[in-house]
């Protein structure tokens, strides 16, 4: 057995069931979870008529590297989203089922046993488990409110930099929301540069942000406002999950420098895990349609506005820079969670499972993470029974 397995935590999910055991939400009110970031919106009908359409398709082995219609849509709408100048599909993308599993293999292909692995704390799960199988170690770069929810990247010693083999990003951030700028990332990837690291940004959440002319900016962006066409060093991955309502159709990409996905995809051969072709034509639809996203974005503005309007006054929480998680801070998050669930039968998660300890310090436990997934009417009923709890 990989003794590496050994130091990986329980899953915050598992947490939470254990934190919940034996408790009895009250039986006359409707349970509303509010825990996990799964999108709750209806998926598209024109991609699931596309997957039916391709389903005689079943019958080809897909190829790792994907279909050549897919590669260039996802370079297409990169370039459009980002105002990159130019990307070859051919040699700076590669589809993945979801970016989970691409952000866990990534970790695998990219980094040296004995290294380190620096990764915002708190984080996605992922990041963590990755570097422990990878043969590395995590180093946790604390994420407060006196940083506006970033890393704090300053605090991060010379040592850690030194023996970084792979940077994970988030942005915009889970659980906080919180974004990272083009100047931000512009002086992370001059640190790649001095230090010779890879940066793996995370942008899964990207499409969902409040202000339509001002959308989050991204790591190839900053690679291009600095003549970096090659992006080196710089990798993106995108998820169709949370723009499109898709999380099932597990479909996303990874994106840049073309030196590093060619070794990538040469794990992945080995791997196997390519899409299957139905599922890449239906990519394809989801990827150049933008009119579903903006009404998705739509959803999401009328749920937050609602719910902060209610819980205005009782709750220490503010509306994030994008994503669709709250991120409000209750003193003791799992006391929080636990109480919430006895006695209003809303499920939330509490911080302290999406952190580690750090410096005597977990940057979680006093807050938990509320996921409005759930429907406008579900959220303004959660939102409600949240400040009656509260007061």
């Amino acid at each position: 057995m990989n003794p590496n397995l050994q130091q990986l935590q329980p899953y915050p999910f598992a947490k939470l069931a254990k934190l919940k055991a034996g408790i009895e939400g009250p039986a006359e009110l409707a349970h509303i979870a509010l825990s996990i970031g799964e999108p709750k919106h209806t998926p598209p009908a024109f991609v699931r008529d596309e997957l039916i359409d391709n389903l005689d398709k079943l019958a080809a082995y897909p190829l790792t590297k994907g279909i050549d219609p897919l590669r260039e849509t996802i370079a297409h709408w990169l370039c459009n989203r980002f105002q990159l100048s130019t990307l070859c599909a051919d040699s700076q993308v590669i589809p993945v089922n979801g970016t989970r599993e691409a952000l866990f293999a990534f970790a695998q292909a990219v980094v040296s046993p004995g290294s380190t692995v620096l990764m915002p704390n708190p984080f996605y799960q992922i990041y963590e488990g990755a570097a422990f199988l990878a043969g590395a170690t995590p180093h946790f770069i604390n994420c407060s409110v006196e940083t506006g929810f970033k890393p704090d990247f300053a605090s991060v010693p010379e040592s850690a930099w030194a023996s970084c083999d792979l940077l994970y990003l988030c942005t915009p951030g889970n659980p906080t929301g919180a974004l990272l700028d083009l100047d931000d990332l512009k002086q992370l990837i001059a640190l790649a540069d001095k230090y010779d690291f890879t940066i793996a940004s995370d942008e899964c959440y990207s499409e969902l942000y409040f202000d339509e002319g001002n959308p989050p900016a991204g790591l190839l962006q900053a690679c291009a406002e600095l003549g970096r066409h090659d992006y080196r060093r710089c990798v993106v991955f995108h998820s169709l999950s949370k723009r499109s309502n898709l999380p099932g159709l597990r479909s996303g990409f990874v994106a840049g420098d073309g030196e590093i996905l060619e070794n990538f995809l040469l794990y992945r051969t080995y791997h196997g895990c390519a899409m299957p072709v139905p599922t890449q034509y239906a990519s394809i639809a989801a990827w150049q349609d933008e009119q579903h996203v903006k009404e998705n974005r739509e959803l999401y503005r009328r749920k937050f506005d609602a719910v902060l309007e209610i819980l205005d006054g009782c709750l220490d929480v503010q509306k994030p820079e994008a994503s669709f998680y709250l991120w409000p801070k209750v003193g003791d998050g799992e006391t929080f969670a636990r109480e919430l669930f006895r006695q209003q039968h809303i499920t939330v998660l509490p911080g302290a499972y999406l952190a580690r300890e750090t410096n005597g310090v977990n940057p979680g436990a006093e807050y938990v993470r509320m996921a409005l997934v759930a429907t406008l009417d579900e959220c303004i009923e959660a939102a409600k029974r949240i400040r009656s709890f509260c007061r």
